[in-house]
């Protein structure tokens, strides 16, 4: 009886050939990331805080809203402002809850950087002005913020990340000192 057997050639070739088939079937199972588009910046945000003022951290979760070229809180943490001008720390919290909610808008330029698929942010922050109630009187206080760094959109998680720091701040024309200090950092922040 005569046996019928399959050169080791071609089954070697066989074999290489479906390895590159299911090897070009894996490759293209990829995810596709598309590219960021200056309107995915635009949206109702929720990210983490931390501010950061000397020794002293606090975290927290703001919300906040990206338009064209602005970001808009309505409410700004002033905590650590407040407490740098009025040391007593129950004329502190008076003052803050005779404040209530301050409004405060950021304002942005933006480039779109292809080649990370990212969004540039270069924020342009103007000064804060507040009236701080101290003993019946307010106090005319005038925050001078900067950015340091840019923000930036990663189109990859979708997520906004971006630093201001509260650089000077002067009461009623005269400047704090010694002043350490405010950095308010935004890690990572996503839509709503």
């Amino acid at each position: 009886m005569k046996k019928l057997t399959v050169p080791r050639f071609l089954i070697t070739v066989l074999m290489v050939f479906v390895g590159f088939t299911l090897s070009s079937c894996l490759n293209n199972d990829s995810p596709e990331i598309p590219p960021v588009k200056m309107d995915d910046l635009k949206g109702n945000y929720k990210g983490k805080l931390i501010i950061v003022q000397g020794n002293s951290k606090r975290e927290g979760v703001k919300d906040f809203k990206v338009k064209k070229d602005t970001i808009s809180f309505a409410e700004f943490p002033i905590t650590e402002i407040v407490k740098t001008v009025v040391k007593d720390p129950a004329k502190a919290e008076a003052a803050l809850k005779t404040m209530g909610k301050i409004k405060y808008e950021l304002q942005y330029a933006a480039v779109i950087n292809t080649a990370n698929n990212v969004i540039e942010l270069t924020l342009a922050p103007k000064t804060m002005e507040l009236q701080i109630p101290v003993d019946g009187v307010n106090k005319k206080t005038v925050v001078e913020f900067i950015s340091k760094q840019k923000g930036y959109y990663v189109g990859l998680d979708q997520t906004l990340r971006y630093a201001l720091t509260a650089e000077k701040i002067t009461v009623d024309g005269t400047l704090v000192t010694p002043y350490e200090v405010i950095d308010y950092n935004f890690p990572f922040c996503i839509k709503n």
